[in-house]
């Protein structure tokens, strides 16, 4: 098929798979299966589909064993490694793998590890599930056969037809590899086709030819027993494609992978967190709404934006309606190229917010759209660059001595940093989505505001105005 935008509604035309039959099949599957599902999630965003689980953000043994020993058949681990270098992330994942391993043979539990990515193709891939698998099989003997590679996320507007990866964008469905992401400076791809991305990622290592495909046409007929043949033939870490439109296809899909491991075959999953939400059996839950998100105080919120997608922009000019209703402060990030600038910029920052969040004025501070880094950065410099001025925009919220209504933080990398660095989470419980594809956290006792609901907004989810009807509604 050829890579070109084509119409949204394809996706619900080419949505055949009886959603009954569906559940039916991937219930029955599961009956006897015990692995724990262990997700780590390389942004906070991951749990976007997903309530009443827990999120450890970090990755001691002392915190596995917990999330091992949780009566919940899943925990999330947040890594947040989208944002580290690539020696980072590497000696994480290999530390990670060897303490799972080890956790779970003193537990007598038996795991699957679901590496969560972006939705739309970036991260460190396929570094991560490769050090994961390389780390099982050095510390448990455990040679991984397959890799899931399903990005499909309709909260997001993420769909895979035809081996190709679409994402949403107004009442189109645009190639991944023609969006705003393919052009990412750390994680930048070229193909949409994901059997050509993996050849692209792994530089030749994988060739398209040798991916194994799960098509639509197989999991609209519901045919359990022939996806499962084909996924029984996977060895070596072979990169499994699965197609989807609909939560129906990807249940067919989990069933079949289910009784193939059963029958002893271990896989590696990379995923969006459509696959958590499936795998994990979350049920649907209504969103969240002002009485489940306000905190006990009449200080005004804060709303943090560090995104610089496309996306974030728009919604962010959109927010900008609310001019009058709410205050608004541009960060300007190029300081971080002056003396102490970024300093200066949080101090001044931090001080003007306080007054407002005092007063009862929720505060919206986003970065300046625009950095005017060197033409001669490379990538790691670039996310360097990136990492001190998400540090410095994070500390606007660790700096803050009075306690907001609410707190959200927009992007990835800002939402963990405000998360783990600002608000010291080190375990926190999913609330459920207060949009689709928007999750919220209850901070645990130990955080800088305990018990208090952070919303935590990715940079590349939502419509337009998204943002600006959550801020509506708890203004």
């Amino acid at each position: 098929m050829e890579c070109k935008v084509i119409p949204f509604q394809t996706a619900a035309e080419r949505d055949k798979t009886d959603a009954d039959k569906a559940e039916a099949l991937l219930s029955k599957a599961m009956e006897g299966f015990h692995k724990k599902l262990v997700v780590l999630d390389d942004d906070p965003t991951g749990v976007q589909t997903v309530h009443d689980v827990s999120v450890y953000t970090d990755w001691e043994e002392e915190s596995i064993r917990k999330g091992f020993e949780e009566k919940e058949n899943m925990f999330f681990i947040l890594t947040n490694s989208r944002s580290f270098s690539v020696e980072e992330t590497t000696r994480v994942h290999l530390d990670i793998a060897a303490r799972v391993a080890k956790v779970a043979r003193e537990l007598g539990q038996d795991f699957m590890i679901i590496s969560r990515g972006d939705s739309t193709l970036r991260g460190h891939y396929p570094l991560e599930t490769q050090l994961l698998a390389d780390g099982l099989t050095k510390n448990e003997g455990a040679v991984v056969d397959g890799e899931i590679i399903c990005p499909f996320f309709p909260e997001g507007g993420r769909y895979t037809m035809d081996n190709i990866h679409y994402v949403k964008e107004q009442d189109n469905l645009v190639p991944a590899g023609m969006t705003e992401f393919a052009k990412d400076k750390t994680f930048g791809y070229k193909s949409s086709d994901l059997t050509e991305y993996v050849e692209e990622k792994t530089e030749g290592k994988y060739h398209k030819e040798d991916c194994i495909t799960i098509s639509l046409d197989e999991l609209n007929a519901l045919d359990v027993q022939g996806v499962k043949v084909k996924l029984m033939t996977a060895k070596d870490m072979a990169k499994i494609i699965v197609n989807a439109v609909s939560y129906a296809d990807l249940k067919v899909f989990c069933a079949a992978l289910v009784l193939a491991m059963k029958e002893g075959k271990h896989y590696m999953a990379r995923t969006a967190a459509a696959f958590t939400k499936v795998m994990g059996r979350i049920l649907d839950q209504p969103l969240l709404g002002k009485a489940q998100l306000e905190g006990a105080t009449k200080n005004g919120g804060i709303v943090l934006i560090g995104s610089h997608v496309k996306k974030t922009t728009d919604q962010l000019n959109c927010l900008k309606e609310l001019d009058g209703q709410v205050d608004f402060m541009e960060f300007q990030v190029n300081t971080v190229f002056e003396e102490n600038g970024l300093e200066k910029e949080v101090e001044k920052t931090v001080k003007a917010a306080e007054e407002k969040i005092l007063s009862g004025r929720t505060v919206v501070i986003y970065t300046s759209r625009q950095l005017l880094a060197p033409e001669n950065m490379t990538p790691e410099e670039k996310l360097q660059i990136s990492v001190k001025i998400s540090n410095a925009v994070t500390s606007i919220i660790g700096k803050l001595q009075v306690k907001p209504k609410f707190i959200i933080a927009k992007g990835g990398i800002t939402s963990s940093d405000v998360g783990t660095k600002a608000l010291h989470v080190k375990k926190a419980r999913v609330m459920g989505q207060v949009k689709k594809g928007i999750p919220v956290w209850m901070t645990g006792e130990e955080s800088k505001f305990p018990g208090m609901p952070y919303i935590i907004f990715p940079g590349n989810v939502g419509e337009v105005s998204t943002l600006k009807e959550i801020v509506e509604e708890l203004i």
